[in-house]
């Protein structure tokens, strides 16, 4: 059996570390090392701990109870495991309340020694495996957190892109998300002028005053334009990064494209000062800050289409209502300038009117009342809506 753990033993009777070491504990594969006082034994444990200490209590100088507190007050974690002679069993107790894992009894048969061992061993596997667990769980722990976390903030910028109006407001909220999520310490956003097709900086966070006043300008970064034209992501660090002028801000660059079903629009651009990469997890999540992105701009165009439709419907109801008005305010005058002469004709002042004149002359004067009710009654609904709706 082949172990290769690492035992300390502490013993100035070089018989008992003989037995011990050579003939019981070397056979079976451990690495056994030998000192004879309590200050070299400090001195071995602090410089590298090993998996187990044998020492024994009667130590010239310190003693074996002397040297469990200095190992406490060092921070060593090792086992130890107290040599003591029959009859000292009082003096093993105290050992035990100074920390000490296990008793030896000399003098002691080999397989005393080697079950002592093993069964001090097993212990510190069992704590070992007890603190991996424990890294572990709290490594998951905190990745759950941040998956939270990170989600959390995904929710949040899909929130603001139905709610927020302002674009400024609502950009700028998408940027603060994407350096979250992506755990950049810069960035910023630009989006493609459709007379120019040049791709404007309308954000950005924590830029360099140089590259800051070139707000509602074109930015020439070295890596953008790749993007731009490929339509897929790029992320990149280290020496790959060098030859680009985006190199003077950070070592760690991510670029996701904003796209309107195959066409880019925009560009998320985001940096870390350090070289660290930007992992797949991170890359996905920028690219879901993307899109939720681009949920606002196709938004944006749909408003200002619905803003523009309802103003053109808006200027063609004034006009028709305009048009109808004037016919209206024509035909009332046209039917009172025929009214007049009717009447005056009706009154037989100009001469006589026979039967069937008269009943033609009623029916004139009739149609022109029933015309005049059927303009305003045409003519009123639409003038009265108009009205409401100013």
């Amino acid at each position: 059996m082949m172990t290769g753990e690492r035992i300390l033993i502490v013993e100035s009777d070089p018989d008992i570390a003989d037995l011990i070491g050579r003939q019981s504990l070397k056979p079976l594969g451990y690495q056994v090392a030998v000192v004879g006082d309590a200050a070299s034994a400090i001195k071995a444990a602090v410089q590298s701990t090993p998996d187990l200490i044998l020492a024994n209590l009667n130590l010239p100088g310190l003693s074996g109870k002397d040297l469990l507190a200095a190992l406490n007050s060092q921070n060593v974690k090792a086992p130890v495991v107290m040599i003591a002679e029959k009859g000292q069993e009082a003096d093993a107790l105290a050992a035990f309340r100074l920390g000490a894992s296990d008793a030896l009894f000399w003098p002691a048969r080999d397989a005393e020694v080697v079950a002592c061992v093993e069964r001090a061993l097993s212990q510190t596997k069992e704590a070992r495996e007890r603190q991996k667990l424990d890294r572990q769980l709290k490594a998951t722990h905190e990745e759950l957190q941040k998956r939270l976390k990170d989600l959390a903030t995904v929710l949040s910028i899909g929130k603001a892109v139905v709610t927020i109006t302002d674009q400024r407001l609502l950009f700028e909220k998408i940027l603060d998300g994407a350096l979250q999520l992506s755990q950049a310490d810069l960035g910023w956003l630009m989006l493609r002028d459709e007379k120019t097709k040049a791709f404007l900086l309308r954000a950005h966070k924590n830029l360099p005053e140089a590259w800051a006043k070139k707000m509602n300008q074109p930015v020439d970064d070295g890596i953008s334009s790749l993007v731009a034209l490929s339509g897929e992501s790029l992320m990149m660090n280290g020496v790959a990064l060098q030859k680009f002028k985006l190199a003077t801000l950070g070592k760690s660059v991510g670029v996701a494209p904003i796209k309107i079903q195959n066409e880019v629009i925009g560009l998320i651009i985001v940096v870390r000062k350090e070289n660290v990469e930007i992992d797949r997890s991170a890359q996905t999540l920028l690219e879901a800050v993307a899109d939720y992105s681009s949920i606002s701009l196709v938004n944006a165009r749909l408003f200002h289409a619905l803003e523009q439709t309802t103003e053109t419907a808006r200027t063609g109801d004034t006009q028709r209502v305009v048009a109808l008005d004037a016919i209206r305010k024509l035909v009332k005058d046209e039917v009172q300038a025929a009214t007049y002469p009717l009447n005056l004709v009706m009154t037989e002042m100009p001469g006589a009117l026979n039967l069937e004149q008269r009943q033609a002359l009623e029916s004139v004067q009739a149609g022109l009342v029933r015309l005049a009710a059927l303009v305003e009654k045409t003519t009123a609904p639409a003038m009265l809506n108009q009205k409401k709706t100013e």
